[in-house]
């Protein structure tokens, strides 16, 4: 049933929408706004500002109403910010975890070094870009605001891999990132690939100076496309995962190389390919665990190559199903901790056990990550700080990174 309204909103739900009082789902519209509109089934899609708050902007990006890449870009950065630092205090307190809350630093404009575009054939040729909003309705960015201007511009890279590799009721998708080398791109949900279509693959890395490009399972390679961490530098595998920017980076591994302070013998779980474990093997012996096979053999030619470094053992193992025990821990006087959003529950269960001195807790999700370290502060670590690192400009993820050490009897 329809019914003509004027709400006030009240908060912003996890995935941006204002949410009044019912509740009604408001997107677009920010806490203390009062707004009409027609809701239908609790949702006012097309809402009318009545009275907006200070903290409503003007989207940088003229394609902000219609993608739906960014969903708080018609709020200041001081009111994103405040609102993940609440996020964050509100995953905390839910555990009933105090600690200090850093303000929350958040990465640049046009910073975003990695994407995933959507590319589709059209009766003209081929469209490229994000989904418009709870939709498969594909809009160009062709001057986003979110992503390096190397990636804003290589969109036609994609319409050609379209035309090249896809029906028209089919749709790639792009990942794309700004290697030191140039673009490295991972393609998956094309056709099957030949001897005439890897020509043809050829052509289009050569034509848009690709230096890699991954069909699937088959990877041309034109230049090497490394990531420095630290002194290295790594080739990760084809659409392995990168920390979205690299200021958000620094600041995450400011943050680890702080809580670990001191420690010389350091243990990195979850370690992709080393984006903590070889920076801090400058400062003491480092012990890399990650499950995929292709990261760790990347970390480790990484190492093997790098000046300055001290040794980097490392193993490839699934830390869900295998953690590491106790009596595997007791070597180590620090750890980073770096696991995707469902967090790690097994593994930090046994890091309670171990009682190691220092941990660097890195998480791309509160809720997990306040789970886990209620696990060690009732295993008696101390939450000592927390801070909020905003990698996804304009979004509603939030990461964090966090120092935890064992209290003193």
């Amino acid at each position: 049933m329809s019914e003509e309204m004027r709400v006030t909103v009240e908060r912003l739900g996890h995935r941006g929408d204002g949410i009044a009082e019912g509740p009604i789902y408001v997107p677009g519209i920010l806490p203390g706004e009062v707004v009409e509109g027609v809701v239908d089934n609790g949702v006012m899609a097309n809402p009318r500002i009545v009275t907006p708050v200070e903290d409503r902007v003007a989207p940088p990006c003229r394609h902000a109403k219609s993608c739906g890449g960014c969903q708080l870009q018609h709020a200041s950065d001081a009111f994103v910010e405040g609102w993940k630092s609440d996020v964050v205090a509100r995953a905390l307190a839910a555990q009933g975890l105090e600690t200090e809350q850093r303000p929350c630093i958040t990465s640049p404009a046009q910073s975003r070094r990695r994407a995933g575009f959507s590319a589709r054939r059209t009766k003209k040729g081929a469209l490229a870009g994000f989904h418009a909003k709870a939709s498969d309705v594909l809009i160009a960015v062709p001057d986003c605001k979110l992503v390096r201007p190397r990636l804003a511009a290589a969109l036609p890279l994609a319409e050609a891999l379209a035309v090249a590799g896809t029906s028209r009721k089919a749709e790639l998708t792009v990942q794309m990132t700004d290697s030191e080398a140039g673009l490295d791109v991972s393609v998956t949900g094309g056709k099957s690939i030949d001897d005439d279509f890897r020509v043809t693959l050829a052509g289009i890395a050569q034509e848009y100076d690709v230096a890699r490009l991954a069909w699937d399972e088959e990877v041309l390679t034109l230049r090497p496309p490394f990531q420095t961490f630290g002194s290295a530098q790594v080739v990760p595998p084809p659409g392995a995962f990168l920390q979205a920017t690299q200021e958000g980076e620094a600041t995450l591994l400011a943050c680890v190389s702080e809580a670990l302070n001191g420690a010389k013998h350091m243990l990195d779980l979850f370690a992709g390919c080393g984006t903590f474990a070889l920076p801090l093997a400058r400062l003491g012996r480092v012990h890399a665990v990650e499950g995929s096979k292709e990261m760790v053999r990347a970390l480790d030619k990484g190492w093997r190559m790098a000046e300055g470094v001290r040794h980097v053992t490392h193993e490839a193992r699934d830390l869900f199903r295998n953690p590491l025990l106790p009596d595997e821990l007791t070597r180590f006087d620090g750890v980073v901790i770096d696991p995707p959003r469902a967090g790690a529950e097994a593994q930090v269960t046994q890091l309670a056990k171990a009682r190691i001195p220092r941990i660097a807790f890195v998480s791309c999700n509160p809720v997990t990550f306040a789970r886990d370290a209620k696990i060690l502060t009732s295993a008696g670590y101390r939450l000592d700080w927390v801070q909020t690192v905003d990698q996804f400009r304009w979004s509603t993820h939030v990461e964090l990174v966090a120092q935890l050490t064992l209290a003193k009897s």
